[in-house]
């Protein structure tokens, strides 16, 4: 299951900072998470989500979707 952290980012126009701002989540993690150095907390994916305005599982690449 691929994280599409950037893909949601990018596209809602939200640079590092932004949304580091917004999430409450230091840009360095949401880089790394973004580079898959780092898995995020469930805290962290929801943390984001809200900053992004969507759903969690909109983070998350899935055949099941």
């Amino acid at each position: 299951m691929k994280i599409l952290l950037w893909e949601m980012r990018t596209s809602k126009g939200f640079t590092l900072m932004e949304l580091s701002k917004k999430s409450g989540i230091g840009k360095s993690t949401i880089n790394n998470i973004e580079n898959g150095k780092v898995s995020p907390t469930l805290f962290q994916f929801e943390m984001i989500a809200i900053a992004l305005g969507v759903k969690i599982t909109d983070l998350f690449e899935s055949e099941y979707k």
